[in-house]
């Protein structure tokens, strides 16, 4: 359990929390200062303490980057998170054009989808309901060209129409499989299909989304 802050120490967190959430950056010493009416001293023995105290964590002695902590001593979520692109629409159930256009971004949580350069994308129909994937979900995507046996990948038919399915590699094809019996699989050729990437979460509804 962490130790209680005073009034003051508890202003100057508050001041950094609002100030990173705002601007995404820590503020310097001297702004801190200026702007919570108290000396560079001052601030700087403050930082120390909530340093101490297993509130802040700092990169470095003299870094002036800043990370809030959470009270299990993590990163707090308001510094976790990350903005990934909503690209077009994919569906999971008839095919449709992948049109690649932003439609907005979509925060999440950097802790749950560490990977680089990931992307949302919106499904439509519900194929994929007994995956947990369901109509107007927005599906984490994981960028790749490969995918293996049972995965959930988007894939793109005859180099423009995209889907979500199951992927599984047979000798002479690809089979592109539903999780809905009220949806059959798919045979494609090896040339009709590339993969775009592997699905790797699932948010339900647009909570989150910035269009």
């Amino acid at each position: 359990m962490r130790i209680k802050l005073t009034q003051n120490q508890q202003k100057v967190l508050d001041f950094l929390k609002q100030k990173i959430k705002a601007t995404g950056i820590s503020p310097s010493l001297r702004s801190a200062a200026s702007e919570l009416a108290i000396s560079h001293a001052a601030v700087a023995q403050t930082l120390k303490t909530l340093e101490d105290k297993e509130y802040i964590r700092r990169e470095g002695r003299y870094s002036r980057t800043i990370h809030i902590l959470d009270h299990t001593g993590d990163l707090h979520i308001s510094q976790r998170q990350k903005q990934i692109p909503v690209i077009g629409h994919i569906t999971a159930g008839l095919p449709m054009y992948a049109q690649q256009e932003w439609e907005g971004n979509l925060l999440v949580d950097a802790k749950i989808y560490p990977g680089q350069n990931l992307f949302a994308l919106k499904i439509q129909g519900n194929s994929m309901k007994n995956a947990g994937i369901l109509d107007q979900d927005l599906a984490i995507c994981e960028p790749r060209q490969y995918a293996r046996n049972k995965e959930i990948v988007v894939a793109l038919i005859h180099h423009e129409e995209a889907t979500v399915k199951r992927f599984f590699l047979h000798p002479d094809f690809i089979e592109l499989r539903p999780e809905n019996p009220d949806f059959k699989s798919q045979e494609y050729g090896f040339e009709d299909v590339l993969i775009q990437g592997k699905v790797i979460g699932i948010i339900r509804g647009p909570q989150g989304m910035e269009v």
